[in-house]
């Protein structure tokens, strides 16, 4: 299982002639009985499809409705579009890794993982932070919301999530791709994380590590705390409507947005922000199991279910589909 590259030691052109670097990794996953994985693997097909499925129909809903296109459902349809490609970044090769005998992985694809995973997890965080920035606006200053918050100013925040979510592992990746893994090259998790993966650099870089816990930290808490200040000022703005209904209404917009809010943070400041706390190698893939497959499929549930506008437009859809 293990394939190393080993150089000549009698090439002394080669000043590194001794080193043994790892050019493939074994990415453990759920090392059960053959049954049990199979089971597995039935399970995660089947929360992938649903996911596509649910997070798919909300994006062509948003693209075929021309009610929709306005800024909060433009935030909410990119979101959709984003969960197809963050759950599309790891489950696939945990599904091929439950069948296969292997379950390798190279290393240029682990690495590139790596990036891709925590890239479009980093847009995440960025774009709930621009979903909560919108729901103030709209609640704290209705009059004028519709001249701050255009269809110019909402593609402009997408983009700039876009963009800085993948220019935010930019450098630690490209030294990653210079450093050398010494064997063993087991990696006992269900992605190429970043923990397990400096535990096998040769010699180890604890700056970058550093820079990578701190990073991380930065991200996860400046968006947690972005969004919870920005809920708070909703929240006192509601509580001063006069009308019922409107206060019930408001809730009912920012709930479903709390509802993701916690799904996706509560696991991350467990798994990135706590990591003093010797999380086993189970606990880490459970967890991190639960955001990129778990809160991906509940997303399109939670907003689809609360809003009667994107169920109006599922149902003109599939109508359409009924009578062709």
């Amino acid at each position: 299982l293990l394939t190393l590259q080993i150089t000549d030691p009698m090439d002394v052109s080669n000043p590194n002639s001794s080193l043994v670097s790892v050019t493939e990794f074994i990415l453990l996953g759920f090392s059960l009985e053959w049954q049990i994985q199979v089971l597995l693997f039935s399970l995660f097909t089947t929360t992938y499809v649903l996911t596509i499925t649910g997070n798919g129909a909300i994006v062509c809903a948003l693209l075929c409705d021309q009610r929709l296109h306005t800024p909060m459902y433009m935030f909410l349809g990119n979101f959709s579009f984003l969960e197809l490609w963050y759950v599309s970044s790891t489950v696939p090769k945990l599904l091929v890794n439950l069948l296969s005998e292997t379950k390798t992985i190279s290393f240029a694809g682990c690495l590139l993982q790596f990036y891709f995973f925590f890239s479009l997890g980093t847009n995440e965080g960025f774009q709930l932070c621009a979903m909560a920035f919108d729901r103030y606006l709209a609640i704290c200053h209705p009059l004028h919301y519709p001249n701050i918050m255009t269809g110019r100013l909402c593609a402009k925040l997408v983009i700039a999530c876009w963009v800085f979510s993948f220019l935010c592992f930019l450098v630690p990746i490209a030294i990653m791709f210079q450093m050398s893994f010494c064997g063993p090259n087991i990696i006992d998790h269900v992605v190429c994380d970043p923990g397990p993966l400096f535990a096998l650099a040769c010699p180890s870089a604890p700056i970058l590590q550093m820079f990578c816990y701190i990073e991380s930290s930065l991200i996860i808490l400046g968006c947690f705390f972005f969004i919870l200040g920005s809920y708070t000022l909703v929240l006192l703005a509601v509580l001063r409507v006069p009308s019922a209904t409107g206060r019930r209404k408001a809730f009912s917009t920012c709930g479903s947005h709390l509802t993701v809010v916690s799904l996706y943070f509560g696991p991350l400041t467990v798994m990135y922000v706590t990591p003093g706390l010797e999380h086993t190698a189970a606990m880490q893939k459970v967890t991190t199991l639960f955001y990129t497959m778990v809160t991906p499929l509940f997303n399109p549930i939670i907003y689809s279910l609360r809003n009667k506008e994107i169920k109006a437009a599922l149902g003109k859809i599939l109508g359409s589909c009924n009578i062709k």
